[in-house]
């Protein structure tokens, strides 16, 4: 099986029908399949809570979801997608939007722009392995009418490489909006871009365990290469391993909106000015002590999802008790603590002891998590969650290797 059909993530179902739908397109020339398709099957889309619609993934561990929250698909691009960026309207803008899907993103940003522009340029350079994923955006009612943009820049693309045939988008897209499609795997296209680029990047993959490649420590090693100084990458995610990649390919971090989860996500800048919100306290303390935040790993980013979630796993296994401190049951998140649950305490000890950390309550412990204790919500130039991370990593590591006295 090729990349593009193992990372490709909606319904098996529906990936058939929409090819089958293009394949006939393409045959007769004929723009009924395309206009009849969702009538036709719209019990294969999902409306959600802002009368936007969705799609279901394929089977992945034995779980069927939709490619959006239910609270509102197009609601979740805007929330997560463009709130929080700091875009200066004046001047010209450049996005970076890997797995365009739908092209919900891109139709935000798009909104976005033309709502607030001064006299600039907007380019938006889309990445989506698959075609058919592509082709689903112009099959489903546009949310908005930016959505209209994206559709005929998705058009052009897959008439170009003849998974399309017929132009039946109306919507001619503005002189100041320039909107490139890539119908290829991200970590190609991103080693293709030139430096400095990008005001933000989109990234907004299905899972971190379907697709470990695009959240990977390489990966992100490129974005920083791409991105401009005062540049965000956005990204749904709160995922320990994902925040240690940004942190070791030189990026600060921050929390980002919660939209339609329980958590919210992440944002990376290579300038900490341009995030406002630390992450949580207990998710800085796992990600610099627990092997939870040992971060993907893509060398040569040509690797495949397992090689690269397998490699973790074993990557993990090394530094449990040797760099980093064991994640079962959360041991990190309860140094400097009292605790009155005598059973968990003892398995909290023995990982620590471990690590040379005596107790939860010894020197050794309060020594690598004081810096908490100036915990902000609001990040700073000096307080943030890069620089709390990066000392208690350097701490632990003096405790381990006997440096702390």
């Amino acid at each position: 099986m090729n990349y593009e059909n193992t990372a490709r993530v909606i319904n098996d179902d529906i990936f058939d029908l929409i090819n089958q739908c293009f394949d006939e397109e393409r045959s007769s020339l004929n723009n009924e399949s395309r206009l009849n398709f969702f009538d036709t099957y719209n019990n294969y889309f999902v409306l959600t809570d802002d009368g936007s619609y969705s799609i279901n993934s394929k089977e992945i561990n034995h779980k069927i979801e939709t490619l959006h929250t239910s609270t509102g698909a197009i609601s979740e691009a805007f929330e997560k997608f463009i709130k929080p960026m700091k875009f200066d309207y004046s001047s010209d803008i450049a996005i970076l939007d890997i797995c365009a899907g739908l092209g919900y993103n891109s139709s935000a940003a798009i909104d976005d722009f033309l709502k607030n522009s001064k006299n600039s340029n907007l380019k938006i350079d889309m990445v989506e392995i698959s075609s058919a994923t592509l082709a689903c955006g112009l099959l489903v009612p546009s949310p908005i009418k930016a959505h209209d943009i994206t559709r005929k820049a998705i058009e052009k693309e897959l008439i170009k490489t003849d998974y399309a045939a017929l132009e039946l988008e109306k919507s001619e897209i503005p002189s100041n909006i320039n909107i490139n499609v890539f119908i290829e795997d991200a970590r190609q296209t991103v080693q293709n871009l030139d430096d400095n680029t990008y005001d933000a990047i989109f990234l907004d993959p299905f899972s971190q365990n379907m697709a470990p490649e695009l959240f990977s420590l390489d990966f992100f090693k490129e974005f920083r290469r791409i991105i401009k100084d005062n540049g965000i990458v956005a990204t749904y995610t709160s995922s320990a391993p994902v925040r240690a990649a940004f942190i070791e390919a030189d990026f600060y971090i921050g929390l980002g909106p919660i939209f339609g989860r329980k958590q919210g996500g992440t944002l990376a800048s290579p300038s900490q000015e341009m995030l406002d919100t630390s992450l949580p306290k207990n998710d800085e303390i796992r990600i610099a002590l627990s092997d939870v935040g040992i971060p993907f790993r893509d060398p040569g980013l040509n690797n495949s999802s397992d090689y690269i979630l397998d490699k973790r796993t074993q990557e993990r296994h090394e530094k449990r008790h040797t760099t980093k401190i064991s994640s079962a049951v959360k041991t990190p998140i309860f140094l400097a603590c009292e605790m009155d649950d005598e059973k968990l305490k003892r398995r909290v000890e023995r990982n620590l002891v471990k690590m040379n950390i005596p107790s939860t309550t010894s020197k050794e412990a309060e020594y690598i998590v004081e810096i908490e204790k100036d915990y902000s919500k609001k990040q700073s130039l000096e307080n943030n969650s890069r620089n709390r991370i990066l000392n208690m990593a350097e701490k632990l590591k003096e405790v381990k290797n006997g440096d702390y006295r």
